[in-house]
């Protein structure tokens, strides 16, 4: 039997008591189709008690259970009865009826689904909240067994305290005593028996109950029941983390979207902060970002601001004190003004008290001129060779160096160089020290750096001892020497004066040991006390761009004690003190008043005679830096020329400009070459310093050197590989000098040939013009009576016409009557042609010279 014989016959698709009908479908393209459809009776229900239809219907299915629930279940209402349908009705009609009932039956079976679920939503309601009161009731019986546990714990603790002195007492009874009391209490009641203990259970601890199956779908639906955490007040991260362990922590931006959700829910848009009034601190001159930084507003407002009162300034601009204040006052700000006192820091006013002052010793400053022998003084007392390092035999720098006497004393001693170049140098010296010794030389006298340091001497207001040098050659007149001091005030003990004389010579180390009592016995007399245990404070004598160690300061501590560590700030520079080393190359820990000593750790080179200040910290020591910095710059500012007609000025004078560019080992030599250099400039030629500077030639300043086309004059420095590469490429002019007076020389004849020779004019005759004539077709002839000196063919003349030149030519043929002549003498006449010009008037003079060319001196 095949398999579509198995298969039962294809019935038509057709309802219970319905009746077939046809429906014509239209589809596009023309395309149409016949579909049968079988037309469903309604079906009609009767109320109870009345007779059925004799039509057989279907037997209604038994109505469920109601569910235990205190409130009945809606009944769902009975679909209402479909009407027949018509005998006549046509199939088109007969569909639309039937997708009408169809509709209707969709919406009863929805609102029935709708009915059922909220019945099984308040079912699940119901059902939490007995599974919340199950686990409240849970909750109290633990606390109940909980409180009974502890009750009994006490009731039994109360028992023990009390039966202990009981069993201590029977403890303590003898044997014997408790044999015949068992033998006499036969009679006697028995003994109590034991008490015994109920045991109590011990609560188990409660674990969290895990979710069941069935409660995943009430707990769906309960949602609108759950408490809403974004209306629970403010949200702080220790409540977000904690509120729910089982959920992921939420982000710090979520927090805080949150938040502002949460504020704009409550309060509507979040109100502006109040405006904080600031105590504004007004120094005399600030940009205007800073000031805005320091009222906490907005750059931009404060341009705006300036705008508003006609000032066009951007916010890098500096503005003075006076406009400060008027924006501090408009925006509602305190204004507390600042002077430089209170910025800047002032060392003059701040005293120590006299108790807490130590003796120190004293400082000696060596000075005299050249060859005089301080450096070979100093190397004699010191035992150490100087004058061997220093090149040419001349002191250059200020040397500083701490000697022990035979009795202990220390005595710190200054060398300053004797050359007239470094006037500076000798009088910083003689400002920093108690003592001055003035060496003189027996066999030379007294010569002008000699005299210009008596005058330094006397300036600074320290007493002075001299020291007669030499007297060891056979040319030696110290006498003389005393002689001579007296012409400059200087009057020796010898001559019956206050001013101490010792005789010594530095060769061979004859009268150091008096010369250095007579340093004792003066000190003695001036009692130099300071007190150490204080922020220290010292004087920069010479300050170098060392190239292993950064930017090094030779200091002389003033007062205080310098340690290790320190912050501090000298002139326009600040720093930290890295390392402290003494006259002998060995580091130290600290220096104490009147010990010179090398401090490294400064942020820069620092200008010879700056204070060192320790301040408390780096801010303090910033904000005096930058401070001092923003004056030097005003002040650069204010030599700057102001304006156009001043700068073409002087491009338009005739002074030749010299531009060179220093740069030299230590500080103290820069200011002594700046101030050589300058000391060459006349009125023909003018020396310009384009830059100076401590430390090695760099690439930058070759670059500068080149572009200005100026020499680069390195005194005690040579430049760096790099920089040797450029000054062969651009051909830069490099001089190199160590000793200061060679410099001088040398930039003297480098001015000189830069003007050339000097030319002088030697007036040689004087004429009188009386009448002018043709001569050719364009040149004018001149009748001249020679009034003075005589008119010589070829030379140079000048014309001039109510004493103005009016041109400057020269005689170009001179007659006399019809005869060239080579020159005319006074009171004779003749005629002239000049050359280059024909503007020749009757009455006009003519001045006639020579020029002659001499060797120029600066």
């Amino acid at each position: 039997m095949s398999d579509d014989d198995k298969k039962p016959a294809r019935k038509p698709l057709s309802l219970k008591g319905s009746q077939p009908g046809e429906v014509k479908q239209t589809f596009s393209h023309g395309r149409t189709n016949k579909v049968a459809v079988e037309v469903k009776r309604r079906r009609k229900l009767v109320k109870p008690g009345e007779a059925p239809e004799p039509a057989p219907a279907p037997a209604a299915a038994p109505a469920p259970a109601p569910a235990p629930a205190p409130a009945p279940a809606p009944v769902a209402k009975a679909p209402a009865p479909k009407r027949p349908a018509p005998s006549d009705e046509t199939p088109q009609e007969r569909v639309a009826r039937l997708q009408r009932e169809a509709e209707e039956d969709r919406l009863r079976l929805a609102e029935e689904a709708r009915v059922r679920e909220e019945r099984e939503a308040k079912q699940a309601v119901e059902d939490e909240k007995k599974r919340a009161e199950t686990k409240a009731q849970e909750k109290e019986a633990q606390k109940e067994a909980e409180a009974q546990a502890e009750k009994a714990a006490a009731e039994r603790a109360e028992e023990e305290a009390q039966s202990a002195p009981a069993e201590n007492q029977d403890s303590s009874s003898d044997a014997t005593g408790e044999a015949a009391t068992d033998a006499a209490g036969e009679g006697a009641p028995a003994a109590p028996a034991p008490r015994r203990f109920t045991p109590v259970a011990r609560p188990e601890p409660k674990r969290p109950e895990k979710p069941k199956k069935d409660d995943k779908k009430a707990r769906t639906v309960t949602t609108a029941e759950r408490p809403d955490k974004r209306r629970s007040g403010k949200l702080s991260v220790t409540k977000a983390l904690n509120e729910d362990e089982g959920r992921r922590a939420r982000s710090l931006a979520a927090l805080k979207r949150a938040r502002e959700k949460e504020r704009r829910g409550q309060g509507g848009p979040s109100k502006p902060r109040e405006k904080q009034v600031r105590d504004v601190v007004v120094p005399e001159a600030i940009t205007v970002q800073e000031l805005a930084n320091r009222m906490a507003e907005k750059g931009a407002d404060l341009v705006k601001e300036l705008f508003n009162l006609g000032m066009m300034v951007t916010v890098n601009q500096t503005i003075d004190q006076d406009t400060a204040e008027l924006l501090v006052d408009q925006f509602g700000h305190n204004v507390q003004r600042v002077s430089e006192a209170d910025v800047d820091i002032v060392n003059e006013d701040d005293s120590d008290p006299e108790e807490t002052l130590r003796p120190r010793p004293p400082v000696v400053t060596i000075m005299g001129h050249v060859d005089h022998g301080k450096t070979s003084l100093l190397d004699a007392l010191r035992g150490a060779n100087v004058v061997k390092g220093e090149a040419g035999g001349i002191t250059q720098h200020i040397g500083s160096y701490q000697v022990k006497t035979k009795k202990g004393d220390a005595i710190t001693f200054l060398d300053t160089p004797g050359h007239a170049a470094f006037t500076q140098m000798r009088a910083r010296g003689a400002n920093v020290t108690d003592i001055v010794v003035l060496v003189v030389a027996a066999d030379d006298g007294v010569m002008p750096q000699t005299i210009e340091a008596i005058n330094h001497t006397k300036a600074a207001g320290v007493p002075m001892i001299v020291a007669i040098n030499k007297v060891d050659k056979p040319e030696a007149n110290p006498d003389n020497i005393r002689n001579r001091l007296l012409e400059h005030e200087v009057i020796v003990e010898k001559m019956s004066g206050d001013t101490q004389d010792v005789e010594i010579s530095a060769k061979e180390k004859t009268g150091l040991d008096e010369l250095l009592e007579a340093i004792n016995l003066q000190a003695e007399l001036l009692e130099l006390k300071a007190r150490p245990d204080r922020e220290a404070e010292a004087t920069v004598i010479e300050a170098q761009l060392d190239k292993g160690r950064g930017p090094v300061a030779t200091v002389l501590v003033t007062r205080g004690t310098l340690k290790r560590g320190d912050t501090f700030v000298v002139g326009t520079q600040s720093g930290r003190v890295r390392a402290i080393v003494n006259d002998q190359g060995k580091q130290i820990k600290e220096a104490g008043p009147s010990m010179p000593v090398e401090v490294l750790g400064l942020g820069g080179v620092p200008n010879a005679g700056d204070t060192l200040t320790v301040v408390e910290n780096e801010q303090r020591a910033r904000e005096v830096a930058e401070f001092r910095q923003s004056k030097a710059t005003e002040k650069r500012t204010a030599l700057a020329p102001t304006n156009f007609d001043t700068m073409f000025a002087g491009l338009q004078s005739n002074v030749i400009e010299f531009p060179v560019l220093v740069k030299a080992d230590v500080q103290g030599s820069v200011e002594a070459i700046n101030a050589a250099l300058h000391n060459l400039s006349n009125d023909d030629i003018k020396v310009r310093v384009l830059h100076a500077g401590v430390g090695a030639i760099t690439e930058s300043d070759v670059q500068l050197a080149a572009a200005s086309k100026a020499p680069i004059i390195g005194f005690n420095v040579r430049p760096n590989p790099k920089a040797r590469e450029l000054v062969k490429r651009d051909n830069v002019e490099m001089k190199y000098f160590d000793v200061i007076y060679h410099l001088t020389e040398e930039i003297t004849k480098e001015m000189l040939g830069e003007l050339g020779p000097l030319k002088v004019e030697n007036v040689i005759g004087r004429a009188e013009v009386k009448e002018v004539f043709k001569s050719g077709k364009k040149d004018k002839a001149a009748g001249l009576l020679v009034v003075e000196g005589v008119i010589r063919k070829g030379v140079h003349a000048r014309l001039t016409r109510d004493d103005v030149i009016v041109s400057a030519t020269t005689i170009q043929s001179l007659r006399r009557f019809k005869d060239d002549v080579d020159e005319v003498r006074s009171g004779l006449e003749c005629g002239v042609v000049l050359a280059d010009t024909n503007d020749i008037r009757a009455g006009d003079q003519l001045e006639v010279f020579e020029v002659t060319e001499q060797e120029r001196t600066l």
